[in-house]
């Protein structure tokens, strides 16, 4: 957990603006990470694996938003939170 606490440190600046991309995106990560870490012992748990599937979606849209507004944030956060990039961009 502190590892995720430093790195919303870095991409926010301290800033708890919930409201940014950059924060949304790392919020979304640390419940990807949640509920994948639940379905490892819950593999039948159809219910999570549609709000998997559907945060999944909403972090990817936002990663476009961002890739297209500001390419630098984009790439501190693909790098700082070890996800990939989306293709082609």
């Amino acid at each position: 957990m502190n590892k995720y606490k430093s790195i919303d440190a870095q991409l926010i600046g301290g800033n708890k603006d919930t409201g940014l991309t950059a924060s949304q995106i790392y919020y979304l990560t640390h419940q990807i990470l949640k509920l994948t870490s639940h379905l490892e012992s819950h593999s039948e748990d159809y219910s999570s694996q549609r709000g998997l599937r559907k945060l999944l979606g909403r972090r990817r849209r936002l990663l476009i938003h961002l890739s297209n507004k500001n390419t630098a944030l984009y790439t501190k956060i693909v790098k700082n939170l070890g996800i990939r990039g989306l293709k082609g961009r």
